[in-house]
């Protein structure tokens, strides 16, 4: 269920992305303007982001998703009826569609720390990163087959009628938590005895550590104290920063990039724009692999770092390459896996926030996430300002070089430190 969230709330950002192609000359906006939309939505997403997680820390995780699917629902389908329908002005059509887009990404914007806090109370350690990592295969799923549908319905029926027909798909979520989702497994009737056990004895014994136990009876301004002065958190929440840059510019920009650069149709390229984020569902779950596995082997400190530090160096080489090959093929592949690549990390991303935060897994999860939708807010703004003085293949540079600079920064994270030790 958190990956069925994870996916369609990925449809829920990303479609715009595709129907942009129809939208900007139907409703008179230009391609800067829209870069301030995504943007919008952006901005909203980070802000809710360590609200929500705190929250979920309160609350737990069921009643805050069984909520915001609704709240998809309803802005996706505002989102195709009324820009140019309410009113034809431009100026009116934008200015709505940064008004919606900004509630969109507030209510979106529970969905990954609600995930953490869930996996947190619903597994060990050493198995964190591989479960995480579907959740995030789920961001993927929904990437990939977002243009495609897309592409295809706003074809076939129009881009309007692509955002009604996606808005089903958070209705559908919304519905299947509301039955049979759970915030832990206390909670959750079908576990059996022997599962509890397991379980729960995980949990216990972390509970049990002094650090553990300091941490959930810590006041709201110490965990922020504590987060302040963890120079682990920091320089994770400064790489993940980073990583949104890179993340956010194939999530808004890859599409336009294959119809204007690459020069494909526009349906072909709503396929050949889900690639990239196929292999990030396949290399997700391989670098949580990797994580959980380092953590048996090396340790939490180093087995945490390695994917973090391979993963982004081997996308960045990716990147310079697919950027300036003449081939069309070659760089569509080459730029698959340089996201890939980048998104191996991801896994170990997400339990280093949970082995550092511990009982305030939501809080500093939150943290780590809206420095990364902030990191998004800058390059969805930044690119199509770049891609107009210095051309693609100088814009698709910064991504690579902060890429690099994101993994570097993973020498001074240390997993083993928690908030109030660190």
């Amino acid at each position: 269920m958190l990956v069925g969230f994870s996916a369609v709330s990925y449809v829920a950002r990303m479609n715009i992305s595709v129907a942009a192609e129809f939208m900007m000359p139907e409703l008179g906006i230009t391609q800067i303007q829209m870069g301030q939309v995504f943007s919008a939505f952006l901005l909203g997403y980070s802000l809710l982001q360590i609200p929500m997680g705190v929250l979920g820390d309160r609350i737990g995780s069921y009643k805050v998703l069984a909520g915001i699917g609704w709240f998809w629902a309803v802005l996706t389908l505002a989102t195709g009826w009324l820009p140019g329908t309410v009113t034809t002005s431009p100026a009116a059509a934008f200015a709505l569609l940064i008004g919606i887009r900004f509630l969109l990404g507030c209510s979106i914007a529970a969905v990954y720390p609600m995930a953490a806090r869930t996996v947190a109370d619903w597994q060990p350690v050493a198995r964190r990163a591989f479960s995480y990592s579907f959740i995030i295969a789920g961001v993927f799923i929904g990437s990939a087959i977002t243009p495609p549908i897309i592409a295809w319905l706003m074809v076939t029926l129009g881009w309007r009628q692509s955002f009604y027909i996606g808005s089903l798909l958070s209705v559908a979520i919304a519905l299947v938590w509301m039955v049979r989702g759970a915030s832990r497994p206390q909670e959750q009737a079908r576990v059996n005895r022997a599962e509890m056990a397991l379980i729960v004895g995980g949990a216990e014994a972390e509970a049990d550590d002094p650090a553990t136990v300091s941490a959930a009876s810590a006041g709201f301004e110490a965990a922020w104290w504590q987060a302040l002065r963890s120079p682990s958190l920091l320089l994770l929440t400064l790489s993940y920063f980073l990583m949104g840059y890179v993340l956010y510019v194939f999530v808004f920009w890859f599409y336009i990039y294959l119809v204007e650069v690459r020069e494909f149709g526009i349906v072909q390229s709503g396929f050949v724009a889900g690639l990239p984020f196929i292999a990030a569902a396949m290399l997700s779950p391989l670098g949580g692999v990797v994580s959980d596995r380092g953590t048996v082997l090396l340790g939490r400190r180093w087995g945490r770092r390695v994917p973090a530090l391979v993963g982004p160096v081997l996308g960045a080489a990716f990147l310079l390459y697919g950027a300036r090959t003449d081939n069309p093929y070659l760089a569509v592949i080459a730029l698959a896996l340089s996201f890939g690549l980048t998104e191996f990390a991801e896994g170990t991303i997400w339990s280093t926030a949970m082995d550092i935060g511990g009982r305030r897994t939501g809080l500093a999860t939150g943290i780590i996430n809206t420095s990364n939708n902030l990191g998004g807010v800058v390059s969805t703004a930044l690119m199509p300002v770049l891609v107009d003085r210095f051309g693609w293949v100088t814009a698709l540079d910064s991504c690579a070089a902060v890429a690099i600079v994101a993994a570097a920064l993973w020498l001074g994270v240390k997993a083993d430190r928690p908030l109030q030790t660190a």
